[in-house]
């Protein structure tokens, strides 16, 4: 992997170290500082990747998919030359009616591509299913975890093909720990934050790309309190859900009905056979445009 220089001087004059590509979870959402500001792990790490100030730009906006990453934010990420760009993004694509994994795959291969052919080291994350995180109905939640399997195998192959530095973020106890979610349960609180800061300066450290001291595990600021979760989930949370409910709903029940269906039938195994039918499928697309003489 090529070296790169964070703090001090930039690898290129007046570049900055790092920028963010993403959605809520790369904008801080969860992690407030105040005055309706977010702070979030991207912000978190900049502070430990060198031994001096780390210039960062955070180009993540909350609800973004990855069309958004590739059609807005990659040409900005572009103009800035980064040493160091994290892309972390996938799950609001997973709760559109619109989902479809080959044009997923094809939108992230695009952004890793650019990205790399530039000389930016790449920081890549899969995440865990939001139907667990949420806690919903089995019926429900099984449809959107097969989506987000999909997604994470396509950007573990992806990762994979680009030499990205690569977090497993699906896994561990943080995703069942309470204390390291916001109220909506979808979103890190600062604890959670602070956990994924604190695993991408292991990963980076681990290749001589982080020498500034690894963030805190421990929150600077008092969780919220019960009354205040419960108010943000009566006011913000709602419309959050109401937004969501009018595009995935109805295309959700018809997935649960045909969860169902195939639960009785004993034959589940073919919802899972053919998730990984359309994933096979979106990866080896992209090889065959790789191929010189594809028409």
């Amino acid at each position: 992997m090529r070296p790169v220089r964070f703090g001090g001087s930039s690898r290129l004059d007046g570049a900055p170290d790092f920028v963010a590509l993403g959605d809520s979870l790369t904008e801080g959402v969860g992690d407030p500082v105040g005055d309706g500001a977010w702070r979030g792990w991207a912000a978190l790490l900049a502070g430990g990747l060198g031994e001096g100030p780390v210039r960062f730009t955070n180009l993540a906006v909350s609800g973004s998919q990855t069309r958004d990453v590739l059609e807005r934010q990659l040409p900005a990420a572009l103009e800035l030359r980064p040493g160091l760009v994290s892309v972390v993004v996938g799950v609001n694509d997973t709760l559109r009616c619109t989902f479809d994994i080959q044009a997923v795959a094809a939108r992230l291969d695009q952004v890793y591509a650019a990205l790399t052919e530039q000389g930016a080291v790449l920081l890549t994350a899969c995440l865990p299913d939001p139907g667990t995180m949420l806690g919903l109905p089995g019926a429900l939640a099984h449809p959107l975890a097969r989506r987000q399997r999909a997604v994470n195998t396509v950007v573990h192959a992806l990762s994979d093909r680009y030499g990205a530095l690569h977090l497993h973020a699906c896994e561990g106890d943080w995703i069942t720990d309470r204390a390291m979610w916001s109220a909506d349960r979808l979103h890190p609180g600062e604890r959670g934050h602070r956990q994924l800061a604190l695993r991408f300066h292991t990963l980076l450290a681990e290749h001589g790309l982080a020498t500034g001291p690894a963030p805190s595990p421990e929150p600077e600021f008092p969780g919220p309190t019960r009354s205040a979760s419960l108010r943000w989930l009566a006011t913000a949370g709602t419309g959050w859900v109401a937004r969501r409910c009018t595009d995935l709903l109805p295309q959700l029940l018809t997935l649960a009905a045909d969860e169902l269906r195939h639960r009785a039938r004993g034959t589940s195994a073919r919802l899972d056979l053919r998730t990984s039918a359309a994933v096979s499928a979106a990866l080896a697309a992209l090889s065959v445009a790789e191929q010189p003489d594809a028409a």
